[in-house]
């Protein structure tokens, strides 16, 4: 893929969504892909594919939807909003409870040649921590509108 977009939507399409394509990283993100969310950075292929496979253990049956795609005048730079959905496995240490969950995010990606090449990812998770929480085994938890 190379149109910037497209490339974005196949990382989606393939990687969060069933049956989850994690070879697919090794077509989609460069060999040093390197991703900063929730207050950590993840660098490399392989150590991202082993933190895409704790999230979807933690998110069982996670899903994305694409609220709005941007892309840069250069095309070297994506912007992306989306929110994810599933099923409450244990996130945040907290008891895996399958109560559905949903939380938003927004990502700011670095596009090298045909390829991502970094990531920067801030999500709702403090909402979503604070919703779980509060409510333990009760009713699912919403992303904020």
């Amino acid at each position: 893929m190379s149109n910037p977009e497209g490339l974005i939507r196949e990382f989606f399409e393939r990687v969060w969504a069933p049956p989850h394509d994690l070879a697919a990283i090794d077509e989609l993100m460069t060999e040093d892909y390197r991703i900063t969310t929730a207050g950590q950075v993840v660098e490399g292929r392989e150590a991202f594919k082993a933190w895409v496979e704790s999230m979807q253990r933690l998110v069982r049956g996670a899903t994305n939807e694409h609220l709005e795609i941007i892309t840069g005048a250069a095309g070297d730079r994506v912007v992306s909003r989306w929110v994810t959905r599933g099923f409450n496995n244990g996130m945040f240490g907290l008891p895996a409870d399958q109560r559905p969950v949903e939380f938003s995010g927004i990502a700011i990606w670095r596009v090298e040649g045909r390829r991502l090449a970094e990531c920067w990812v801030e999500r709702s998770a403090l909402e979503l921590h604070e919703r779980l929480k509060s409510d333990p085994g009760g009713s699912p938890t919403r992303a904020p509108a």
